[in-house]
């Protein structure tokens, strides 16, 4: 479950983070004589989930921008698509879509190294040293990303005039 929602994290699509994880799971078979044990199983296991999913992502847009060309924000794919809204009433409901669209947009502005480590801590399925250790990367770098990408969602949401959710 942990290989699927690490890819989730990158691909957010559930064919294909299935499609990921089931070559992550088949590329961990094949080179299962090159675990040397540095890190857990379970590490090694997400590292390589993580790299079939941002290899996947990285296909699937260069096919997109081929079959589609290059549209702007509001007319690509919906990368967060499955965010669902809830609501008691209409007006909230309304109000409460604006705001995850708005969250969504800033998080897709983000780059790339900032929003896939934000994505992956909020999930809640990892520490940061397990991130840390998935990408390569120490620990404090990851806790930095996830800091600067929370601020940087946060003033573009105040931007948005999302002021009284943000503060």
């Amino acid at each position: 479950m942990a290989v699927y929602r690490a890819a989730r994290a990158v691909l957010n699509s559930h064919a294909d983070a299935e499609d990921a994880a089931q070559e992550a799971f088949l590329a961990a078979y094949r080179r299962l004589d090159s675990f040397r044990g540095a890190a857990s199983f379970k590490t090694w296991l997400l590292t390589i989930a993580w790299n079939e999913a941002i290899n996947r992502r990285r296909s699937l847009t260069r096919i997109w921008r081929r079959q589609v060309g290059h549209q702007s924000d509001d007319e690509g794919p919906d990368l967060m698509a499955n965010v669902e809204a809830d609501g008691p009433t209409p007006e909230q409901a309304a109000s409460h879509e604006d705001l995850r669209r708005g969250i969504r947009r800033a998080i897709e502005a983000l780059s790339p190294k900032l929003r896939d480590v934000l994505l992956l801590a909020q999930s809640g399925e990892h520490t940061y040293d397990e991130i840390g250790a998935m990408l390569g990367v120490p620990t404090g770098t990851i806790k930095w990303r996830v800091s600067e990408a929370r601020k940087i969602v946060k003033q573009t949401l105040r931007k948005d005039g999302f002021n009284n959710i943000v503060d």
